[in-house]
């Protein structure tokens, strides 16, 4: 499938005559804008620009997004676009530098937070959820610039987290949690552990009781279920390795993902409504039913293709799998230091030889990405996946394909079970 703009850079319908396509650039008459989906712009005006109803189904979810243009016929553009997971880490990161270089500079001076947005704005995000916003909206804003869409349905799922933790929970006991009548989580979680450590059982004989994160706040959050009680003298011991919390000690059941989903559910949905016209939600027992109908497998770009209300229009046979990076790196150094109280740099030079991280690039006729650089010129090169192709390969070995973007692109082999209504052979 080529994608195709018109004179003024708006989309066309794609195309699939590769021979005409051929023939506009090599007379000069069209441009390629992009390589991966292959993308070209016409350089005279047409006479007509007949468009088909196109329908995008949108799978939203907290680590990947399943996207899937078709029209009644056909299936026009598939994709799994996997989201960032390190918000939270970065923004740690952050505070930990933050607190050593107040530490350093003005030790005496105290961390300050009647003056962070979050006090200032209501509606506001958290930055690890808005990130993933921007991400599925950003994501629908570029397949307008590919496809004329007409409609857009979304599903976004919605989590019973009460439910999932009480199954026999009903009616009023919804506002009667585990956390009622308690001023605070920690006030909760030392009634919770009978005011006693949970290590040591009071052997210790101290009387200052710590609330001590099972993982760290960065992994597991502020949960009750991620957290104990430990007493001041344990707590310390512990966090010098001198002792180990019983093995009955575990971390319970995340929910952040449901969570996440419960949050990002209106916004994304309303945001979406502000932008585009003509665009509904559905539900995922209906795309489960839909996929089950007609035999699909389970796959992102499927389910969005069940969403989008053309389940049996014919599949592209290929996906595109993308992939979210972070632009920029604005740590300079370490956090670690290292022997000798040395902190190192953080970062490479931006361009090794002409490549840098990221870029697109070609080794043996095997399409991957630039993954690490060393000043030498020896690259580390990998899949999407995470798949290594290698771990030491010369910069004379590489030929650039196309450079960095802030989503990678790969094109990937679909799972061509076919809807049964329509009979289709898988190509």
């Amino acid at each position: 499938m080529v994608y195709v703009l018109n004179i003024n850079g708006q989309s066309l319908m794609p195309t699939e005559r590769h021979g005409k396509v051929r023939r506009l650039l090599k007379e000069q008459k069209a441009k390629v804008i992009n390589r991966c989906p292959f993308t070209i712009q016409l350089l005279y005006q047409t006479a007509t620009e007949e468009k088909q109803p196109i329908s995008l189904g949108i799978d939203a979810g907290s680590k990947h997004i399943g996207v899937s243009a078709t029209t009644e016929a056909k299936e026009l553009y598939a994709a799994d676009v996997e989201l960032r997971t390190d918000i939270v880490k970065l923004l740690s990161d952050r505070r930990e530098q933050r607190s050593a270089r107040r530490n350093r500079k003005t030790r005496y001076r105290k961390p300050r937070f009647n003056n962070r947005v979050s006090s200032k704005s209501k509606g506001w995000l958290s930055p690890s959820i808005e990130q993933k916003i921007q991400s599925h909206l950003s994501v629908v804003s570029k397949l307008h610039k590919l496809l004329p869409i007409s409609s857009i349905t979304v599903e976004t799922a919605s989590f019973d987290i009460q439910k999932i933790k009480n199954p026999s929970i009903q009616g009023e006991e919804y506002q009667q949690g585990e956390q009622l009548d308690f001023w605070n989580v920690r006030e909760y979680v030392l009634f919770r552990d009978g005011h006693i450590c949970q290590c040591c059982k009071g052997k210790s004989k101290d009387k200052v009781l710590n609330v001590h994160h099972i993982e760290s706040r960065r992994t597991g959050g502020d949960s009750p279920n991620n957290l104990i009680t430990l007493c001041e003298t344990c707590h310390k011991r512990y966090h010098k390795g001198e002792i180990e919390l019983p093995k009955h000690i575990k971390r319970g059941v995340s929910f952040r993902d449901a969570a996440f989903m419960g949050i990002m559910r209106w916004a994304f949905y309303n945001k979406l409504k502000e932008l585009y016209p003509n665009v509904h939600r559905t539900y995922g027992y209906i795309t489960k039913n839909t996929r089950i109908k007609y035999d699909l497998p389970k796959e992102h770009y499927v389910d969005a293709r069940c969403i989008s209300g053309n389940a049996t229009a014919k599949p592209l046979g290929y996906y595109f799998y993308q992939k979210f990076v972070r632009s920029r790196n604005r740590q300079i150094h370490k956090c670690s230091i290292g022997k000798g109280g040395v902190r190192k740099k953080n970062q490479a030079p931006k361009y090794v030889f002409g490549f840098q991280l990221f870029d697109k690039v070609r080794y043996n006729s095997i399409e991957c990405f630039i993954y690490g650089r060393r000043s030498s010129g020896s690259f580390d090169i990998r899949t999407l996946d995470g798949t290594k192709i290698s771990a030491g390969v010369s910069h004379k070995k590489l030929t650039l394909l196309e450079t960095r973007k802030n989503i990678l692109t790969e094109r990937r082999a679909a799972f061509l079970p076919i809807a049964k209504a329509r009979g289709f052979q898988a190509a």
